[in-house]
């Protein structure tokens, strides 16, 4: 069996403008670790184009026809100060949500053991009827949607370790006691939300951090808070929203984790998830704004993904 890693040109044409930190540089970055000889074994997919039915398992209609008629001929229109859209943003969207139903297709096939969606737009600050902080559509919280539709199963874990949390993501499912949201990120910071309070039905594990923590509290918020509860939860899939702008060199943020805490939960959630749903386990790009940093940090990653395949 194997790793897949979904992608597609069209990520590149998504275009914000000059000095956005969300920029097609990324996942050039991105590309140059995995294209090493050491990810040889990784199974690379081009990422398939999402059906509108898929972007409502998570989003309004009056959300998704905003947002494709906002796309601009020519130049940059702002969905927010901060979520540009440019002439190839539809087809990237559309290929963003494509990838990460495609990914957990092939995991509930046994086409792969596990797969990382390298997307833009990211996703995971997208609310149903709005976009924001870069998010045109949730990528995840589709995904989770589309796994619960199409195959069958009821309990989809989400685990977040981006440095910003996933306002989006959470308020999708806070009153849902099938999908658990569990989430790292530092507090206070954008966009405001993630406090230890916000538990949803009893589904939504926030873990915040202060800024300037590292990978001791990272760890430590991880083994205390969020692994016991997806243990408890046994989902039948993990989904991970995998920022890598907690990263200490992230201009972004204020935490400082390094490359082998971000091998370090990629393990440790693969081992959830071999215990609870055959290794299941896919994960979708969110931030990560320092080239090297992030290139380096998905390497780590993906690693761990092929390893455990």
């Amino acid at each position: 069996m194997t790793t897949h890693y979904y992608t597609h040109p069209s990520f590149q044409a998504h275009d914000t403008g000059q000095g956005h930190p969300e920029n097609a540089r990324r996942l050039r970055a991105i590309d140059t670790v995995l294209n090493r000889a050491e990810f040889a074994g990784l199974v690379k997919k081009e990422a398939t184009r999402a059906e509108i039915g898929q972007i409502l398992l998570a989003h309004s209609k009056n959300h998704a026809d905003k947002v494709f008629t906002s796309i601009p001929d020519y130049g940059i229109h702002y969905l927010d100060p901060d979520t540009p859209v440019s002439p190839g943003s539809g087809e990237a969207a559309l290929r963003a949500v494509g990838a990460v139903c495609a990914a957990v297709d092939a995991v509930f096939a046994h086409d792969a053991d596990n797969a990382f969606c390298g997307v833009r737009p990211p996703g995971h600050h997208a609310e149903a009827d709005h976009a924001m902080g870069f998010c045109l559509f949730n990528n995840i919280a589709i995904a989770a949607g589309h796994a619960r539709r199409r195959h069958g199963i009821h309990r989809v874990a989400i685990i977040d370790f981006d440095v910003h949390h996933g306002n989006g993501t959470q308020h999708l499912f806070a009153n849902n006691k099938d999908v658990l949201y569990a989430s790292t990120h530092q507090h206070p910071w954008y966009p405001g939300t993630g406090s230890a309070s916000e538990t949803g039905v009893g589904n939504i594990f926030n873990a915040p951090l202060s800024a300037g923590s590292g990978g001791v509290e990272f760890r430590a918020a991880m083994k205390e808070k969020i692994f016991p509860a997806i243990d408890r939860f046994k989902p039948e899939l993990i989904l991970v929203s995998a920022g890598f702008d907690a990263h200490k060199d992230d201009p972004l943020g204020a935490l400082n984790l390094l490359e082998e805490d971000f091998a370090w939960v990629t393990r440790k959630l693969l081992n959830l998830a071999k215990t609870h749903c055959e290794g299941k386990l896919v994960s979708a790009l969110e931030g990560g704004y320092d080239l090297e940093a992030l290139g380096e940090s998905v390497g780590a990653h993906v690693r761990e993904l092929l390893a455990a395949a």
